[in-house]
This record gives structure tokens, sequence and C-alpha cells, in this order.
């Protein structure tokens, strides 16, 4: 038995029918995916008339993201859009891993179009997830309205769903816009959509939404969580899976930080407490902490004192073959199909100390043989590791995350030893005890350092695009627009390139490109533009 809700949107806004709640949470479906039209739907008239039936339905918005649709597919997930593809879509943006087979080209080259399948559906099933959300609020707000749920019941469940809500919207800025850096978040953004389209009414009054600009979706979206926190209390009783105000405040934190406003970022990071003196860490809300290894999180998805919100994979609902987690960073010797290694570059960098654990326990070296000679023996991921049942959690924001924020904001704001404690505790976590790589005073260059730090630390996690994106315009630590890339090409399949020893840098030989290039940003759905005649394309596409 699993728990789901569905919805349909066949990638033109014009088609989208997302005014009935599927639910088959523990009534009759026990398929890996929920039929499109199950015997056991209910219409959202129907679940908003029923107080078990309302929180029963918001598990369905958390299942809409989740799993997505593939090309208008219901069939079988890919993990759109946070069960597993912003972070695939995250990592193979970037140059710290390297795809090896042409599943992710298009990506990892920056050859999308406005038909380009992983772009498309991560827009897609984005704006599903959030008119789901829409579609929920409606009807919470209803259910108030006549009593069926109490007004601070629907309160708090409007705010889980608010939260999805930006989160959705800001991975859509993140990948189709600018970054607020540029023109002081001046720049076109995205139809930041707070109507539920479920008639043919909404649906034309949705059409007049123009993109707007950057900054008034920021506004926006951190009004909803602003809603969240004030609508939320500390309970962890859903477990880490369901937003919590700890998780409202720590995507505030980053949100802030790709806004570019510290001073805000340590004020919600204070409430997490990042503050504290000392050289470690807890939050006063939901209780966060690290880990005592780096391992831990993963090795525990369901259960751990780090991390701060997740997407529940589990056997019977997971981005499947084609999306998964393992199955995407799993080398083939360990169940999964080998398409993405950590690039040597990273894995050698003289930022990473040579002992430290996040090598022995969260990387793992294919070793396979053709014809007595080595094949594809390269660095994996191994934060995923469930090839079989794909059950492997998505970690969506961790705690070492809100550490490295605030420790980014004090830097930035010159506040060097409370980065440094922030930082010191990330980085020493991974290291032993009596490791010579343990640090008592500020590295030269503090900023540098924690942007090292979160190369290594969120390697594999999708963190890595959202950095260069907003570090874009940065007068120091900008990438300067997308990073030259190691093909598989370069490599050499012994694995040699991979020694921490003798640090050998591959040189990329896919060429680097430049911010000002309009690839470094995606294209909207051609399916999108032409039916909305207020969402202009990105330029050149």
């Amino acid at each position: 038995m699993t728990k789901k809700f569905r919805y349909q949107y066949n990638g033109n806004i014009t088609r989208v029918v997302a005014g009935v709640l599927l639910i088959a949470a523990g009534l009759s479906s026990c398929s890996k995916f929920t039929e499109l039209t199950p015997k056991n739907q209910l219409a959202d008239n129907t679940v908003f008339k029923d107080s078990a039936q309302v929180e029963l339905a918001l598990n369905g918005v958390y299942n809409a993201a989740a799993i997505g649709s593939y090309n208008d597919s219901y069939t079988a997930g890919r993990g759109y859009p946070f069960g597993a593809a912003s972070i695939e879509q995250g990592e193979m943006r970037g140059e710290d891993m390297i795809n090896l087979e042409g599943f992710y080209e298009i990506t990892y080259k920056a050859q999308y179009s406005p038909t380009s399948a992983n772009n498309v559906n991560m827009w897609v099933n984005l704006y599903a997830l959030i008119n789901q959300a829409n579609t929920f609020i409606e009807g919470a707000q209803a259910a108030a309205t006549t009593g069926i749920i109490s007004s601070g019941k629907a309160l708090q469940l409007e705010s889980e769903a608010r939260f999805l809500r930006a989160l959705a919207h800001h991975e859509l800025l993140i990948h189709f816009c600018r970054p607020y850096a540029s023109k002081n978040g001046g720049e076109v953004g995205i139809p930041y959509r707070t109507i539920a389209m479920n008639s043919v009414s909404k649906i034309d009054e949705a059409l007049k939404v123009g993109r707007g600009t950057v900054a008034e979706a920021y506004d926006k979206l951190l009004a909803d969580l602003d809603f969240a926190e004030a609508n939320l209390n500390g309970s962890t009783k859903f477990g880490y899976n369901h937003a919590t105000k700890g998780a409202v405040i720590a995507l505030k934190m980053r949100v802030k930080l790709h806004k570019g406003d510290y001073t805000g970022v340590i004020a919600e990071g204070t409430k997490l407490g990042t503050a504290a003196a000392g050289t470690s860490f807890n939050s006063p809300v939901n209780g966060y902490a690290l880990a005592a290894s780096p391992d831990e999180p993963f090795t525990k998805n369901d259960k751990n004192s780090e991390s701060v919100f997740s997407i529940a994979n589990s056997a019977l609902a997971n981005g499947d073959t084609n999306g998964a987690l393992p199955s995407m960073f799993l080398p083939s010797t360990s169940g999964g199909r080998g398409l993405v290694a950590t690039s040597p570059n990273l894995y050698n960098a003289a930022f990473w100390a040579e002992d430290d654990l996040r090598r022995s326990l969260l990387q793992i070296k294919q070793t396979t043989t053709k014809d007595g000679k080595p094949v594809d023996n390269y660095y994996f991921s191994y934060k995923y590791r469930d090839g079989l049942n794909k059950s492997d959690w998505a970690p969506i924001i961790r705690y070492a995350e809100v550490l490295l924020n605030a420790a980014e904001a004090y830097a930035r704001t010159g506040n060097t030893a409370q980065a440094f404690a922030l930082y010191n505790a990330v980085r020493n976590r991974s290291l032993p005890a009596a490791s010579p790589n343990r640090i008592t005073t500020p590295p030269a260059d503090m900023m540098l350092a924690i942007l090292n730090e979160r190369r290594v630390e969120f390697a594999g996690e999708g963190r890595r695009w959202p950095d260069i994106h907003r570090l874009a315009l940065d007068p120091v630590y900008s990438a300067k627009g997308i990073p030259a890339k190691v093909l598989k090409s370069d490599l050499k399949t012994d694995g040699s390139d991979y020694n921490v020893v003798t640090k050998p840098v591959v040189k990329p030989s896919y060429n680097a490109i430049s911010y000002t290039d309009f690839r470094f940003i995606w294209p909207v759905p051609s399916t999108e533009t032409a039916s909305n005649p207020n969402l202009k394309q990105n330029p050149e596409y």
C-alpha cells in the first residue's frame, strides 16, 4: 500500500486539471503509482467536506513534490521535481560531477532547447506542484469557513502548502532566471502563481499573469515563508518529510543568501542556533544538530538529528530506474547505472583534506575490468545506496547548510570569528580527532574556504548549480558562468586520475560558457509560451 495523490498537467497551461484530488492513501491502491483515474478518486469538493480527508490530501501535495510525470506519462515517475530531479539537475549543471553517458548530456553540455525533456519537465512539474498546493490551500480555507476543520488547523495545513509553493518557485528562479544580483532583482522573473487553476475562468485569469521581476517573485515567496513561520509550531510530529517551523526558517536563510541579504540570513540563523558561542551548535527550534558522522544523514535518512527537510522515497514510491538517486549516482557494481561520477578535480582538490571521512564514507570506487583491463574505475557518490529498492530520501535542507549559510553571511559582514566557528563545526565533523588537518585559526580567505567547504559537504546533493547561479556576478568568487567540464573521454579508465597524494588535475575539454551567454539560464517550454501570450521566452531561444 502507498500514499498517493495524482494530478494532471499536460505541458500546456490551458490543459491543466488540478481541481480533483485523487487520494489513494490507505484506501485501495497497491500499485506503484496511482492510476490517472482510480476508482477511489475523490473530487476536491468531497475531500474538503471531511476533516480526515483534508489532512490526507496534504500528503498528496508532498507526493506531487516527490514523483511527477515525464512527458505526460504517469505510469512511472522520475523524481520530478524534488524526489530526485532537482538534485540531479543541480549537479549536472555544475562541474563537480561528471556525466558518463548520454543520459544527462543535454543538461551537462548546456544543449537544451524549449523542447528538451529535463528542463521542460522541471518547469511542468514545478508548476504542477504549485497548482496542487494552491488547490489544497483553497480547499483548506473553505473547510475552515464551513467548520469542517478549525481555523488553527487550516492555518497549519496552509502553511505547509505555502512552504512547498515557495520552494518550487525558488527552484524555478534559479534555473529559468538571472540571479538576484543582476539589476538588484530587476531581471525578468517567473509567474508567481497563487490561484488554483481548477476551472476555465481561473485558467483564463492565470493566463493574464506575466513573468514580473525576480525581485517581485522573491518578495512573494518570502511572504509565503513568513506566513508559514507564523503559523507552524516547532513540533516534529510528522518528522522532517513535512514542513516545520525549522524547515521554513532554514529555507528563508537559503533564499536570503541568494538575495544577498546577509543581515537577514544572520537574523534567521539566530533562530536556529547559529549565533551561539563555542564550537558546537544546536537549534532551539526542532532540535537540529550535526550528526556525529557525515554519513548518518544518509544511512539513517528517515531518522537523524541533522536533516531539516527531505522528500521521502520508498520501495513503492521513488524516481524509478530512470530517475531515482541511487540509480543515477551509484556505480553499476553497487546496483546503480553508473551515470554520474565524482570529478577527480573535486576529489583531488587541495581544499579537501586527505583524511576527510567524507571520502571513505561517502565515496565509492568502481573496480571493473574488461578483457583483463580496468574499465570505468571512477569514484561515485555513496550518499544514496539502496540500488535495489531505491528508497533513499532526497535531502533538500540539512543543518550543515544552515551552519554554512550563516558562516558565509558572517564572513560577508566582517564577523570572521563566528564564520570560522560555524565553518569549523562542519569541517571538523568529518576529520578524525587527531587529524593534522584540523585548524584553529581562520584561513586567510575565509569566504573562499566556506565556498569550498560547501562543494565538499554537499557533493551529490544538487547544491552546486544554485551556488554557481547566485555567485555569478560576485566580483571575487564568481565562476563567471558555467564552468568548463571534464568529459568521460578526458578520464583514464584505470582510476589513476583519482589520487589525493599527487593530486593530478584533469584538464576539462568541454569549454566554459560565459555568464552573458543565453545558455546560462534555461528556456521556457515552447508549449507554455505558445499558450500564454504574457509569458515571454528567455532571449535567444
